[in-house]
């Protein structure tokens, strides 16, 4: 294929809402020239009000000085015809996510625009193949994929259609970094990157909810405070609101052609039908005064400790973190082969739930807790504690009291497998290595781009191997032996990697010299 230059100085945008405004913001700042364009003239006159404003907040706030703030507005024409982008070397659409409102336009702009522009779709969620196939000259068409608010969210995803010219893509990353964007590059498939990976926390923290195991609260408080999440799977549904994350949900899931381990959840379908979207609205999974979310308190943790706790000795390392809790709350440990009488029994599982633990162990379901030990026991901020259907209320008491006699808080949870911390991280990171495995995007690209699009503390491939992809790989055996459902299944890359002993980042060694398949 000749090379056609793609040098970008000069960037249409189409679409002056909250997408097009912040891109064309971050543009002018950098010195490019925008042209901003909108079918509703009203629209782009709002845009550019709101520019104005914006500068003039950076410049008061001393981020801008008075005369980039002054430039960069300049830099932003406003187009009052779509012929106007006749000079552009990029334009961007940020229109409805309706796959032949985009095709319509790409095909207007291709009678307007050089044969050296590229034509750049913002879309979240729609085919960029199915949006090019549309053009005349489908090698142009590349996806540039950025986040709201886009100033503030440093990623944007560069996606290549198959019939992509990857010298258009290789432009939008080079122009990424102008702007001050950190680009990832992925391939055609629904969600791209970071939608993708995104369904770990949200459909397994619904899932969650949904089997009655713990409160939309108390699952957030766990991912926050136990799993060191910014955001419970709950407050980031409130945050990116109902009405924008369930319709996602359902587009990768039926994308995927019911891939099980997309499943949305009917919670989502009925709060959305309810109005229940989020902050936006004041009320979602949680209600906002102010713009302040309303939690209620934790109730107080009972202070009445067991006379003597006995530990499974099943996982090592999780028995010695418990005794060593036992030894600083004072508290006889029973070490005995079976539990004494009157002991307390805590096991440690991980995948399992508290019931089968007990049941492999034969111990009295009745004085069994579960406590979860895939992050650290000892300086923790949370700890989870776990029930069988038939553990008495004395027992469930003595082992909050026990766990929480350091002050740490501890969330009492119903019986789960995989308690809620292992069976959210591990989705999250099964999911990451599927994405790795089917080639969608690198290991790095994949990892960048959920810490800086979705805000964890790791992306899921670090995270798996922070906490052990042989942990992360026996977390999902024992859900999937226990639950029996697809969607637990190890991907075949988290898999070969725990056995070989490889970290999840690393890609396959005979694969450093060819080149990967499209």
């Amino acid at each position: 294929m000749t090379s056609r230059n793609f040098s970008i100085e000069t960037i249409g945008i189409v679409g002056s809402g909250a997408m097009g405004r912040g891109i064309a913001q971050i543009a002018a700042l950098a010195g490019l020239t925008v042209r901003l364009y909108d079918p509703n003239p009203a629209a782009i006159g709002a845009a550019r009000d709101y520019l104005a404003d914006t500068f003039a907040r950076l410049t008061a706030k001393g981020k801008l000085d008075d005369a980039r703030s002054l430039a960069a507005l300049a830099n932003v024409k406003a187009a009052h015809s779509i012929s106007e982008l006749v000079d552009c070397d990029l334009v961007i659409e940020a229109i409805v996510e309706k796959l032949e409102v985009k095709q319509a336009l790409f095909r207007e702009l291709e009678t307007v625009v050089s044969g050296r522009c590229v034509l750049a779709s913002n879309t979240s969620s729609l085919s960029i193949t199915a949006i090019a196939a549309g053009c005349s000259d489908p090698s142009r068409v590349v996806g540039y994929h950025f986040f709201n608010p886009v100033p503030l969210m440093k990623v944007v995803e560069v996606i290549d259609g198959l019939r992509s010219d990857r010298e258009a893509g290789d432009a939008l990353m080079h122009l990424a970094r102008r702007i001050g964007h950190t680009p990832v590059r992925a391939k055609d498939m629904p969600g791209f990157i970071v939608n993708h990976a995104g369904r770990g926390m949200n459909t397994e923290g619904l899932r969650v909810a949904g089997e009655g195991v713990a409160s939309f609260v108390d699952i957030d408080r766990i991912m926050r405070e136990q799993a060191g999440f910014r955001l419970g799977p709950f407050e980031l549904l409130d945050l990116t609101a109902l009405d924008v994350s369930h319709p996602v949900m359902e587009s990768i899931y039926h994308q995927f052609y019911e891939e099980p381990h997309f499943t949305p959840s009917p919670i989502t379908s009925t709060r959305l039908a309810g109005g229940l979207l989020g902050h936006r609205t004041g009320e979602g999974f949680y209600r906002y005064a102010d713009g302040k979310q309303q939690a209620a308190a934790e109730a107080p943790a009972p202070t009445a400790l067991p006379a003597s706790v006995w530990v499974s000795k099943r996982y090592p390392e999780a028995y010695e973190a418990v005794v060593e809790l036992i030894g600083k709350a004072g508290v006889k440990l029973d070490d005995g082969a079976t539990p004494a009488a009157d002991s307390l029994i805590v096991v440690t599982p991980f995948g399992h739930d508290a019931t089968t633990a007990a049941v492999d162990e034969a111990l009295d379901a009745s004085r069994v807790v579960a406590i979860d030990a895939l992050f650290p026991l000892v300086g923790a901020q949370r700890r989870t504690l776990m029930t069988t259907p038939a553990t008495t209320r004395a027992s469930r008491d003595a082992g909050h009291a026990l766990f929480a006699a350091d002050g740490v808080p501890v969330t009492v949870i119903r019986d789960s497998t995989g308690f809620v911390a292992q069976r959210v991280v591990a989705t999250i990171v099964n999911i990451g290595c599927d994405i790795a495995q089917k080639q969608i995007a690198s290991p790095e690209d994949i990892d960048l781009a959920v810490m800086l699009g979705l805000g964890y503390p790791r992306g899921p491939l670090a995270l798996g191997d922070a906490l052990g992809a042989k942990t992360i790989l026996t977390i999902l055996r024992n859900m999937f032996e226990v639950l029996g459902e697809p969607r637990y299944r190890p991907s075949p890359w988290l898999a070969r990697r725990a056995q070989l002993g490889l970290s999840l980042t690393q890609c396959d060694a005979a694969d450093n010299d060819t080149e990967t398949p499209s």
